[in-house]
């Protein structure tokens, strides 16, 4: 039981952050699978290390609220449903107790993320760069930012200190 926890601590969360951040780089997409991967770690794990209900209710209480504000910023299309689901169960694991630094952290690096694709946009891409898709997708002007890569940096810099971890 304790090595199944650990398992989960350990590799699930980080694996999955950096194969959202990495998926939304080279595809501009997140897997659902991705998500729901997630919230069942994060129900199995819950149970093994003995949650509480109230505190299961709480963290189910910090994702929802992350779901409809997401989804209000995917209706506007300032980010995609990938990243408003990933935001979502990350705010599962984190609760409200590690919420707010979480958030700060994604605005903060998705702001510089912005503010490097810019940059990245402005220059005209070297034509051997220009022989991968998802490097031309990276550099149309009109192409989105893969804000996955800041939630799953903001994430994996904020789990360290939550509750599974110390």
């Amino acid at each position: 039981m304790i090595m199944v926890a650990d398992s989960i601590k350990l590799m699930l969360f980080p694996a999955m952050m950096a194969f959202a951040a990495s998926s939304d780089l080279l595809t501009m997409t997140i897997s659902n699978r991705i998500s729901l991967i997630l919230i069942g770690g994060f129900f199995v794990l819950a149970f093994f290390v003995g949650m509480s209900t109230t505190d299961v209710l709480w963290h189910l209480g910090a994702a929802g609220i992350v779901l409809v504000v997401a989804f209000g910023f995917f209706s506007r299309g300032w980010i995609g449903g990938g990243d408003a689901k990933l935001a979502a169960a990350t705010a599962l694991w984190f609760g409200f107790d590690h919420l707010m630094p979480y958030l700060v952290y994604a605005s903060l690096l998705g702001g510089a993320l912005t503010l490097l694709l810019l940059q990245f946009r402005a220059a005209p891409l070297p034509a051997f760069l220009a022989r991968h898709e998802w490097l031309q997708r990276l550099h149309s002007k009109d192409g989105g930012v893969p804000y996955g890569i800041a939630l799953a940096i903001a994430a994996l810099a904020v789990y360290p200190d939550t509750a599974f971890m110390t």
